[in-house]
């Protein structure tokens, strides 16, 4: 077993670890995350302080599926694509993708975060990880810039700094010929409630860039080409939420959220080109 003693926004990528693993125990999982489920048998950390509910176990499973889905579809296009995993926590998305042979995949997170994955999931050809704090941006010297790139920021930009996160954006839209970039985000208005989400309030972490409108990132250098209100993956009416079996209580729950509209955009999941 690994001691953690992760604190603040390094123990919220635990927080999302179990929420795969909870999801992956129900009896229709959104994301059937196995590799979540085993990791936490090597892994010595009081999980329930955390405060996961089902409810937010499947919100997180449905946002990784969401990003996974249109991962996917754009390494479909680009089979030799680089892909940046940015913030990867303790994610197993490279083992739950697959991708083609020739995609060269970097998992890049905190020097501790880095150095606990090595000791839980295997290596894999064509993958490599970085230890380095994300806005230290020394780290870009380190990644090849002759091909499309995927960059894929999951519970990552709304703890960033909007100067340090709109850099560190800036600069990849630069140093690829093209490429797209797959996040979520938290509104100005999610940000100032962070404090009502039990996950936040029993890590310490604290959240600092809320983005109200996906186009916000077009002075940086993008282009945006889809986006999904949170609202949007758990409604049965739409394709998402088809595709989601969710229980019928955590539909309730954020059916409100479709005619309430501080709460309809308070997440989004967008997808960007550049």
């Amino acid at each position: 077993m690994e001691k953690v003693t992760f604190t603040e926004e390094k123990a919220t990528m635990l927080a999302t670890l179990y929420s795969k693993a909870v999801d992956n125990r129900l009896a229709n999982p959104i994301l059937g995350d196995q590799a979540a489920e085993d990791a936490l048998e090597h892994i010595d950390y009081d999980f329930e302080k955390l405060g996961v509910t089902t409810a937010s176990a499947e919100g997180i499973a449905a946002r990784a599926k969401v990003i996974d889905d249109w991962a996917a579809e754009y390494l479909h296009d680009h089979p030799n694509a680089i892909v940046l995993h940015m913030g990867c926590g303790m994610d197993s998305r490279v083992f739950r993708l697959d991708p083609p042979p020739a995609v060269q995949w970097f998992d890049i997170d905190y020097p501790e975060v880095i150095d606990l994955r090595t000791r839980i999931y295997p290596q894999r050809a064509n993958y490599q990880l970085i230890g380095t704090p994300i806005t230290d941006l020394a780290w870009l010297d380190r990644i090849p810039s002759d091909r499309p790139a995927l960059i894929v920021a999951e519970g990552l930009l709304v703890y960033l700094k909007p100067e340090a996160g709109g850099e560190l954006l800036r600069q990849l839209a630069r140093r690829f010929p093209s490429g797209e970039l797959i996040a979520d985000m938290l509104s100005r208005f999610g940000v100032k409630l962070q404090k009502a989400t039990p996950i936040a309030r029993n890590t310490g972490s604290t959240l600092h860039w809320g983005i109200d409108d996906p186009t916000e990132l077009d002075q940086l250098g993008y282009h945006t080409t889809a986006c999904l209100d949170a609202a949007d993956w758990f409604d049965p009416r739409t394709p998402e939420g088809q595709n989601f079996g969710f229980s019928r209580s955590v539909r309730l729950q954020f059916a409100m959220t479709r005619y309430i509209p501080g709460l309809r955009r308070l997440a989004k999941i967008g997808r960007w080109s550049f």
